[in-house]
Parts: C-alpha cells; structure tokens; sequence
C-alpha cells in the first residue's frame, strides 16, 4: 500500500511559499529564531510577516535563548500522524520572553515535571516538494 499525501502537514519552508522561510534556515543550523518588528521594536511568536501591534512588514530576525523550561505538557499515545512514533510529548516551553509549543524527545512522562530543563534539539521531518530538507522546533531534556 502507498502512502498519498493529500495535504502537506508541514509548513512549505522555501522563499517561493513564505517570507519566513529564514526560521527554518536557521532552525537547520540549530537557531531558534523570531521576527522583531523594526517599527515598534516587538518580537512576536511564532515569527510574523508583519507586526499585530503597529501592522508595520519590516522587521529583523533575531536570535532566542536554545534552553528553556517546561510550562506544560501533554502525552499523545493515538491518533498520530504518519512518521511520528508514540507516545508523544507535547509541551509548553517558556524560552526567554516567549511560550512555544513544541514537541520533547526522549522524555519519560512518568517523570516529566513543569519547570523541567530543555535544551533546543530540531527535529527534520519529511522532505518537502522539491525534496528540501524541513525542520520543526523540537526539544529535549537538559
């Protein structure tokens, strides 16, 4: 049986498709990056093409901490999509200023506590269209 994608569960990561294509250039080399909007001066997450707070298009790149904390967590044990093994821990990461929710590798649920230590780890996932490779912010145990 051949697998079809019908609809890609990834975000398209090329500057064909998005002008943020520059998180996951940097989410490749081990960067967790954000957009700092050159207007009013806000960092947004995730990363906007614009700001919400002065709707200026200009902003920068910028550079946020690898480490962080576990806010909150969650276990998925079902329903995952195809190529993400089970059971699965989906967390609230607080880095720097900012909350991202994230996937954490290689933890234990049984013994995962809020407050935990965990340190950027980019997970790759399935190549896209034209067989680039993709990234998606992941974590693990510090």
């Amino acid at each position: 049986m051949t697998y079809v994608r019908a609809t890609d569960p990834f975000p398209l990561q090329s500057p064909e498709h998005t002008k943020l294509h520059e998180f996951y250039t940097r989410l490749a080399t081990g960067r967790l990056s954000t957009t700092k909007c050159s207007g009013c001066g806000r960092a947004a997450w995730p990363p906007r093409g614009f700001c919400a707070e002065c709707t200026s298009d200009r902003f920068e790149w910028v550079d946020l901490p690898t480490e962080g904390t576990v806010h909150g967590f969650s276990v998925q044990e079902t329903g995952l999509p195809p190529g993400f093994d089970a059971p699965r821990v989906f967390a609230i990461i607080t880095v720097g200023a900012h909350r991202i929710f994230s996937i954490v590798h290689g933890a234990d649920a049984a013994t995962l506590a809020v407050g935990a230590r965990v340190r950027l780890a980019p997970m790759q996932v399935a190549n896209g269209p034209k067989d680039q490779p993709r990234w998606l912010p992941a974590f693990t145990l510090a």
